[in-house]
């Protein structure tokens, strides 16, 4: 059960919130809406981070969904797994995600994303020998994308986990069935 109750959904900010989600509030809105700057904000922000950058969408949902298994955040893993299958992972891929999972089906450049994730998301500092790897490969502009979507989706997978948005009791990254992600 979520921590707060679901926002009104009214206004200027809810209508902004639903034209970026094809004209439906999630739970994950419903409960950032408390705070409209916060909601409004927060849109702007994953708005970008979702549609505007250069990041192919592949490498941006396989480090969402890594996030999403790192810190538990099991809305976050339901809601991106089939995403990242739509981007081109395969379900091998999506599975090698999950925390204590061979990750030998994911490509080199997917191997490299996942460290990236890793350092990131566990300790926030990033050996600069991973940092200048990511660098070398993506580019300039990719790698502050990977890591500005990094940072982004931390933010979204505390707050989640925080306020038990979208929590399901059933629901375990690490464990989970192929149709329990994909549903």
């Amino acid at each position: 059960m979520a921590r707060v109750h679901p926002a009104a959904g009214t206004g200027e900010v809810a209508d902004r919130v639903r034209a970026r989600r094809g004209g439906h509030l999630t739970p994950l809105d419903e409960a950032l809406l408390h705070s409209e700057p916060f909601a409004d904000g927060w849109n702007i922000l994953l708005g970008a981070v979702r549609s505007s950058m250069a990041l192919p969408g592949v490498l941006r949902e396989l480090a969402i969904c890594r996030i999403a298994a790192l810190n538990g955040a099991d809305y976050e893993w339901r809601a991106h797994a089939p995403i990242a299958h739509a981007e081109g992972l395969t379900d091998e891929q999506v599975a090698a995600l999950r925390l204590g999972a061979d990750t030998a089906p994911l490509e080199d450049d997917h191997q490299l994303v996942l460290a990236y994730t890793d350092a990131m998301t566990r300790s926030v500092t990033v050996p600069d020998e991973l940092s200048a790897a990511v660098h070398k490969r993506l580019g300039t502009q990719q790698l502050v994308e990977l890591t500005g979507t990094i940072a982004a989706y931390n933010m979204v997978s505390r707050f989640l986990v925080a306020l038990h948005v979208g929590h399901a009791e059933s629901a375990d990254t690490s464990e989970s069935t192929e149709s329990e992600v994909t549903a």
